[in-house]
């Protein structure tokens, strides 16, 4: 994996927005994979300023977000969704047809996660997804397991995902204990790949992820498999890292 390290979370959000934008220019038609969470909100907030400064275009961009909590509608304030039209979808020119969700309300999980997977591959794959990094060493809600899934599925979270929505929920209790992901197979199968991971409560698990071995107690090192994967970090993020990467 090719790291880039960072002084500031800000400068990395700004670089990777400035990559992105490269990106719409040079390919309008390209299609996004995109994450949810603390982490991201300033890079989508260097996207809209890109856009407001004529310097980004989404108007032939499709994108596809990478997960949604089970029993939660397109419509609930406290979706991955209504998380992206806050900070994204409604402040740039990227058309309503063009966006791409799980619908955590599906009567038919299973159904929904194959519809997902059909409607990734009539888009062409993906063409750069971006992640962020789990402090259990998640990517989606592909969580820490003895297997992981290769495409999309329901997948049970764990108490430590739970805890880091609470804040979305008002409470834990409320926080659902399922989620809508897309697999790691799905993953690695995007042609490029960002993991962007910042703050010092991330380096342990981005030391492991870069340093250890692959395992599916670890989802992150998976993407040691992939031949074109990037870790954009900060430098509290960086910290643990071996000093010659």
């Amino acid at each position: 994996m090719r790291i880039r390290v960072f002084a500031t979370s800000q400068s990395a959000a700004r670089a990777l927005a400035a990559d992105i934008a490269r990106r719409l220019a040079s390919q309008a038609d390209v299609v996004l994979g995109l994450p949810t969470g603390r982490t991201p909100i300033p890079l989508y907030q260097n996207l809209v300023a890109l856009y407001d400064a004529g310097r980004a275009d989404f108007s032939r961009a499709t994108t596809f977000n990478l997960d949604e909590f089970v029993g939660i509608g397109p419509r609930d304030p406290r979706s991955y969704r209504a998380f992206m039209h806050e900070h994204l979808f409604d402040r740039v020119n990227l058309s309503p047809r063009r966006i791409h969700f799980l619908n955590g309300s599906a009567r038919d999980v299973a159904r929904e996660c194959d519809r997902y997977e059909r409607a990734i591959d009539r888009a062409g794959g993906i063409d750069l997804l971006i992640l962020g990094l789990g402090t259990n060493g998640h990517i989606g809600f592909n969580e820490p397991a003895p297997a992981l899934v290769a495409m999309t599925h329901c997948v049970t979270l764990t108490p430590a995902s739970r805890r880091a929505n609470a804040a979305l929920f008002g409470r834990l209790s409320a926080v659902p204990r399922q989620a809508l992901s897309m697999g790691m197979a799905t993953i690695l199968h995007a042609r490029r790949i960002v993991l962007l991971a910042t703050g010092g409560s991330k380096a342990g698990c981005v030391a492991r992820m870069v340093h250890g071995p692959l395992t599916p107690h670890l989802p992150a090192s998976f993407l040691q498999l992939h031949s074109n994967a990037e870790v954009w970090l900060d430098r509290p993020a960086a910290s643990r890292l071996n000093r010659k990467v």
